[in-house]
């Protein structure tokens, strides 16, 4: 998730997309791709200045990223709503699919992080967070590692040494992350701690998006993120921080104060989740984890704020609304 600014951080000119994951779409921020010889003193070109057809000003097709956003917000409301024990399901196939496109991605530099274990062990914390809290969740994770570790020593040590680290970034990066969502909903107001964390993440999304389009000038993180400006920054926490004032009041009687505080705070992370998928994607030298969205790219870079916003709406709702 990101707000774009399409006149900050202009790009430095170095490509971060590898072969393994071409994408002819380029960024708002870097040059047009074109066959068209210059045209000489005097010639205009037709709809200069003007997105590609499709596209928003700031690079994103808004068609397909709002029928995707809106399709996934319906799968998790669905499962809220309807009937809560479906989301157990749906965070585990999240999870499994951020594990695979993760583990994917990585492949690009040499890892390889082994995707079987990984994801059971996925399922194995999903499901103990879920039944049996926090604690059960740490021992998942410590399996989680030593069984995809005790996997790749198959392959040799040197292969141990390769992708321990791998294995072990991607086991609390996802599963693990995510799987405070399956604590969160099991309060008997549960559904209304998971929606409002949600809704605070797509608040910051929006707002951001918005104002780093129509307002942003100065650059937030050009190295990591060049189209990310503080202006946008500034709209994130606005936005999230009324909007989840408002939903935590009328849907938990949190006072105002305290759900101006949760919505600032969780957009913070949310940004700083956005960023640290970014480093991270830079590193490995890819635009997007998959293609698997269209108009968003992976499951992952839909994720990527949730990641950070669950485990904290995690802990201060222990404060602002104890059981």
């Amino acid at each position: 998730m990101s707000y774009l600014d399409p006149r900050a951080g202009q790009s430095s000119g170095e490509s971060y997309a590898s072969p393994a994951f071409e994408n002819p779409a380029w960024h708002a921020d870097d040059k047009a791709p074109s066959d068209q010889p210059k045209r000489g003193p005097g010639k205009r070109r037709a709809g200069r200045g003007r997105a590609p057809e499709g596209k928003s000003r700031a690079g994103r097709n808004l068609p397909a990223a709002i029928a995707v956003g809106l399709s996934l917000g319906l799968v998790v409301l669905a499962s809220l709503l309807v009937w809560s024990p479906a989301l157990l399901g749906v965070l585990v196939l999240a999870a499994g699919v951020g594990v695979w496109e993760t583990a994917r991605a990585m492949n690009v530099i040499g890892a390889r992080p082994p995707v079987i274990p990984l994801i059971a062990g996925t399922v194995v914390m999903t499901g103990l967070a879920w039944y049996a809290g926090p604690d059960a969740l740490a021992l998942g994770l410590l399996a989680t590692i030593g069984a995809a570790t005790l996997w790749r020593l198959a392959d040799g040590v040197a292969a141990v040494r390769r992708d321990f680290t791998p294995i072990t970034l991607i086991a609390v990066y996802v599963p693990f992350l995510l799987s405070f969502a399956a604590m969160l909903v099991q309060p008997d107001d549960g559904k209304w701690r998971v929606l409002a964390t949600v809704v605070g993440v797509v608040l910051s999304d929006t707002g951001g998006y918005a104002a780093g389009v129509f307002l942003g000038k100065h650059p937030m993180a050009p190295r990591i993120s060049p189209k990310k400006s503080w202006e946008g920054f500034a709209g994130s926490i606005t936005a999230s921080a009324i909007g989840s004032g408002a939903l935590l009041f009328f849907l938990m009687d949190v006072p105002v104060y305290y759900g101006l505080l949760f919505g600032a705070v969780i957009s913070i992370v949310a940004v700083m989740g956005d960023l640290a998928e970014s480093m991270l994607k830079r590193d490995l030298g890819v635009k997007d984890m998959s293609n698997l969205l269209p108009g968003h790219g992976g499951l992952m870079d839909r994720l990527d704020s949730i990641l950070f916003a669950v485990p904290t709406a995690y802990l201060l709702f222990a404060i602002i609304a104890p059981n």
